[in-house]
C-alpha cells in the first residue's frame, strides 16, 4: 500500500488509525453482523453511535448545555440560506467578506433581506483580515456573519469581531477542531466536516437554543428549519449515518491525542515549519499578511505560472498531491489539517528546497 501525502483542501486527509478501524468494522460493526452503512438510523446500535459522537464533541469543545448540536446535510453551502431563513427576524444582517465563501453566503442572504457588507478584504485579493474592532454594525441587525478561516486565501481571524452585542454566526469549516474555542462567544458555529473531521456529506451546526424557534421566514421548508432537526436530535429524516460514524471516530482520536489544546500546539509546529521556509525562500513566497495567516491552509507562489505548474507536477510524482491552488488565485496551497502528520510537512519543505536549488 502506497499512501501519499494528501494536501487537499477538502475532502481531505483523515487519521490513518481511524480509517483502519473503520475498515476493520466495515462488514461487522461490534458484533451487529452488519456494516454501519447498512443499519437503520432508528436502531439502538446507531442511536448509540450518534449520541456518543455528540457527547464526545461536546467534551472536546466544552459546549454549554444551552447549545444544540445538529448533524445535518447539504454542506456548509446550504447553511448560507438556512441562516437567514431562520435568523433574519428583522430582515437585516451584517456580513464581513474575507473570501469566496463569505461572499457567497452574503449573496445568498441578500435574497432574504438586507444583507450589509460592512467590511471586506477583497481590495487585496482577500490576503488579510480587516480590522473588526469598531465596525458599523447595523442597529437592527439580527446577526453578524463571518467565515473564520478562509480555505482558498489562507487567512484566519485571530480575534473575533466586536459585534457590539449582536449574535455572531461563524462558518468554521476549515478550522473546525483545530484549536480550542469559546463557544459562548458565538450564537452559531457551523462547518462542513470534509476538511478536518470526516468524509464529505455532513455539516455540524452548534446553535444557542434561544435562536432555535418556529419564527422563521415565511415559506421556509420544514427540512430547512433548525427546530425540525433540534427537536428530533438530528434524526428527523435519515441522517448521513456513515459520515457521522466516522466523525465520531475522529472525535475519539482527538481526545486520545490530548484534545484541542494539544492539537493547536501540533498545528502551530507544523505551520511554523512551512511558513519559516517560505519567509526565507528566494523562489517561493506566501501570499498572506503574516499576522492573519491560517494554521490550516497555506497558499504560496513562485511568481511564474509555468514554474508553479512544474512544481505541482513534480510534487505529485514525488507523492505530494493536491497542491494546486484554487482556480481563483492560482499558485499552490498546502492544507495541513489535524490529520496531516508533521513528517508530511517536513518532507514537503525538503522537496521545496530541492526544487528551489534545481530551478533557481
Amino acid at each position: 500500500m502506497n499512501r501519499v501525502y494528501n494536501f487537499s483542501a477538502g475532502p481531505a486527509v483523515l487519521p490513518e488509525e481511524v480509517l483502519k478501524e473503520a475498515a476493520d468494522e466495515m462488514l461487522d460493526y461490534q458484533g451487529s453482523g452488519m456494516s454501519v452503512m447498512e443499519m437503520s438510523h432508528r436502531s439502538k446500535v446507531y442511536d448509540n453511535i450518534i449520541k456518543t459522537a455528540e457527547k464526545d464533541l461536546r467534551e472536546l469543545m466544552n459546549i454549554p448545555d444551552n447549545y444544540k448540536v445538529m448533524f445535518l446535510q447539504g454542506g456548509a453551502s446550504q447553511q448560507f440560506a438556512m441562516i437567514p431563513m431562520n435568523l433574519m427576524k428583522n430582515k437585516v444582517a451584517d456580513y464581513i467578506i474575507t473570501g469566496q465563501w463569505a461572499k457567497k453566503a452574503w449573496k445568498e442572504a441578500c435574497k432574504y433581506g438586507k444583507a450589509n457588507a460592512i467590511a471586506s478584504s477583497e481590495d487585496k485579493t482577500f490576503s488579510y483580515i480587516p480590522d473588526c474592532s469598531d465596525l458599523p454594525i447595523s442597529e437592527d441587525a439580527d446577526y453578524v456573519y463571518i467565515c473564520e478561516n478562509n480555505t482558498i486565501y489562507g487567512t484566519k481571524y485571530k480575534e473575533l469581531p466586536n459585534t457590539k452585542g449582536k449574535t455572531l454566526v461563524a462558518d468554521v469549516s476549515s478550522c473546525f477542531l483545530s484549536e480550542p474555542v469559546d463557544v459562548t462567544k458565538y450564537g452559531v458555529i457551523y462547518g462542513g466536516v470534509q476538511k478536518n473531521i470526516g468524509p464529505a456529506g455532513v455539516v455540524i451546526v452548534i446553535m444557542r437554543e434561544d435562536l432555535i424557534t418556529e419564527d422563521v421566514l415565511e415559506g421556509t421548508p420544514t427540512m430547512l428549519q433548525y427546530k425540525t432537526h433540534a427537536d428530533a436530535d438530528s434524526l428527523y429524516n435519515t441522517p448521513p449515518a456513515y459520515g457521522i460514524y466516522i466523525c465520531g471516530k475522529v472525535f475519539k482520536w482527538l481526545k486520545k491525542m490530548g484534545g484541542l489544546e494539544a492539537m493547536k500546539k501540533k498545528n502551530e509546529e507544523k505551520a511554523k515549519i512551512l511558513y519559516d521556509f517560505l519567509d526565507q525562500s528566494k523562489l517561493f513566497k506566501g501570499t498572506v499578511v503574516a499576522k492573519d495567516r491560517s494554521l490550516m491552509n497555506v497558499p504560496f507562489v513562485t511568481g511564474d505560472k509555468e514554474l508553479d505548474a512544474k512544481f505541482v507536477a513534480e510534487a505529485e510524482k514525488a507523492g505530494f498531491v493536491n497542491l494546486k491552488g484554487h482556480r481563483t488565485v492560482g499558485g499552490m496551497r498546502a492544507s495541513i489539517y489535524n490529520a496531516m502528520p508533521k513528517e508530511g510537512v517536513e518532507k514537503l519543505v525538503e522537496f521545496m528546497k530541492k526544487f528551489e536549488e534545481e530551478n533557481a
